[in-house]
């Protein structure tokens, strides 16, 4: 299986159930679009606790993106259960098909020249390890939000670990559910320590060499 792909076609991490079918090359490559947006698409996979600050970073980086003259897309994990993966649950065979899911839309993005910005516990290595050859190793950028689990449960932005704790939700990651933190990330992250503003810059400086023209 290849570890990095900048083409159109797929990673095959899934057996397909579909037969009689045959993979279309368009006329267009994903480094022409990336000629005319001006940057060298990636995503930045933000994986982290609840709590940890994904969503606040994802958007926010998305913006000052945007700002700079850079196309670039959000894709949030209760967003994307309202739509797409709203057929799934929090089981760990449901984590590892959401994960796939997000990381194939990720690839689209990618090679359609946008940079993705993705908020996803993604708790497990091998769902991330997967969704990094999904997406292609050269396009993969792992940050790691390590703010540590009492700030995340004291933040509790949306009472999740209240009612965790109470037993009002399973497999909940850091109480009833693991999380296997990166072993080898390109960003670690204290949100715990460094507020919006230090973060931020902080993914960005990773991903100005990818501007270009600029």
């Amino acid at each position: 299986m290849q570890s990095e792909r900048t083409g159109n076609a797929p990673a095959r991490n899934v057996q397909a159930v579909s037969s009689n079918i045959t993979w279309s090359e368009g006329k267009i490559t994903p480094d022409e679009r990336m000629q005319l947006l001006r940057q060298d698409a990636a995503t930045i996979w933000l994986t982290g606790l609840s709590g940890s600050g994904k969503t606040t970073l994802a958007f926010e980086v998305e913006k000052r993106l945007f700002m700079h003259g850079h196309v670039a897309y959000a894709l949030d994990g209760d967003n994307m259960r309202h739509g797409l993966n709203r057929d799934l649950g929090f089981s760990p065979r449901d984590r590892t098909e959401n994960i796939r899911r997000i990381a194939e839309v990720a690839r689209l993005f990618n090679n359609a020249g946008i940079f993705v910005v993705t908020a996803f516990i993604s708790p497990y290595r091998a769902d991330r390890a997967m969704a990094r050859d999904i997406i292609g190793a050269g396009r993969f950028i792992e940050t790691h939000l390590a703010a540590g689990m009492e700030i995340c449960e004291r933040r509790d932005p949306k009472g999740l670990y209240k009612k965790a704790r109470a037993g009002e939700i399973s497999d909940f990651t850091g109480v009833s559910a693991p999380y296997e933190t990166p072993e080898n990330p390109a960003l670690s992250i204290d949100t715990g320590r460094l507020g919006v503003e230090e973060s931020v810059s902080e993914i960005l400086r990773a991903v100005r060499p990818r501007f270009r023209g600029a």
